[in-house]
């Protein structure tokens, strides 16, 4: 298969292929089952199972982006559409974006590399036999490029999907904020404004901060520099963007990866779309003019859109399934 993408001639405007997928689907369920696996915290990680009771069926992970949830949009997608290509899969909620709020103060971020890490271990002691892939969508695939950056050789996974991640966070939180009149800003802090209000008698003790506070943030910036850095050892938002980041580890992954992203993405800056020099051998990279951020729809029809990514990223899979077993 070939992984460049071309916009369907009715999406070309990147705030189109941003914002209009969500409503393609509004009733589209995929079946899951939830189980809370315990952490070695003392906490939990929320996982959605999507099985198809094939007990020697390759597995994939999927991580979902910035307040996302079994119910993004694109999370069912790519649920439903790996396994209808032969795969079991699994969403990992990060802490706090799971049903019920995490009992420990700490979150999640951009750069939390440890629950997947976790989940991994955890999934390869239970299906020793089974081949272990990963899907991260935004935040979640910055996640993912760090991991395999930190894990190299030793990652657990046998093909990793990388897509619309934020490589460069700080000048990425610049785009955030002045994107599109401040839309994505206000939908995106809405969100971890009540999502983190859930955690304000957790935190109690760790950081001070009441309603009222949390309330009156307005700004991305200003969050990750009042809540997400001092909540998780960082000094600061900058200090946060820059550890978390995950351009420098690209050059470091050994697991085949598939790095998708458009050169167009109204909430990433061009400092985060990835160079050929930035990254390893091990990576097949896709970068397009147009998709917009986890947009990426194509096809003629305005009334079926075609979802490019639930294609691409099952058909890499397979592709390394098939030269596993050859």
């Amino acid at each position: 298969m070939d992984y460049s993408f071309n916009s369907a001639w009715w999406m070309r405007n990147r705030h189109v292929q941003t914002i209009l997928p969500r409503f393609f689907r509004p009733l589209q369920k995929v079946p899951v089952q939830f189980e809370e696996l315990g952490t070695p915290d003392g906490d939990f990680l929320e996982l959605a199972w999507a099985q198809e009771k094939r007990p020697n069926a390759p597995l994939a992970i999927i991580l979902h982006g910035l307040e996302g949830n079994i119910n993004s949009f694109y999370a069912k997608g790519m649920l439903k559409a790996l396994t209808h290509k032969g795969f079991d899969a699994v969403l990992m909620h990060f802490r706090n974006c799971s049903r019920a709020a995490n009992k420990l103060p700490r979150a999640y971020h951009s750069g939390e590399t440890s629950d997947l890490g976790f989940l991994i271990h955890t999934l390869k002691q239970r299906f020793v036999e089974r081949p272990l892939y990963a899907v991260g969508f935004s935040l979640g695939g910055n996640v993912l490029a760090k991991y395999l950056g930190e894990q190299r050789q030793h990652s657990g996974l046998q093909g990793a999907a990388i897509i619309s991640a934020p490589h460069h966070l700080s000048s990425s939180c610049q785009v955030i904020r002045k994107s599109c009149y401040g839309l994505y800003q206000k939908y995106l802090l809405d969100r971890m404004k009540r999502s983190f209000s859930r955690k304000l008698d957790t935190i109690a003790d760790v950081l001070t901060i009441d309603e009222q506070q949390l309330n009156e943030i307005n700004d991305l910036w200003q969050f990750d520099n009042l809540i997400t850095a001092p909540l998780h050892g960082f000094d600061g938002a900058e200090d946060y963007y820059r550890q978390a980041s995950a351009q420098d580890y690209l050059k470091h992954i050994v697991t085949p990866t598939l790095l998708i992203h458009a050169q167009d993405d109204p909430m990433l800056s061009e400092q985060a779309v990835p160079q050929p020099e930035h990254v390893s051998d091990s990576i097949t990279l896709a970068v397009s003019e147009t998709g917009g951020h986890v947009g990426f729809i194509s096809g003629n029809n305005p009334l079926k859109p075609q979802f490019w990514l639930e294609k691409a990223v099952p058909h890499y899979f397979n592709s390394l399934q098939a030269k596993s077993t050859l």
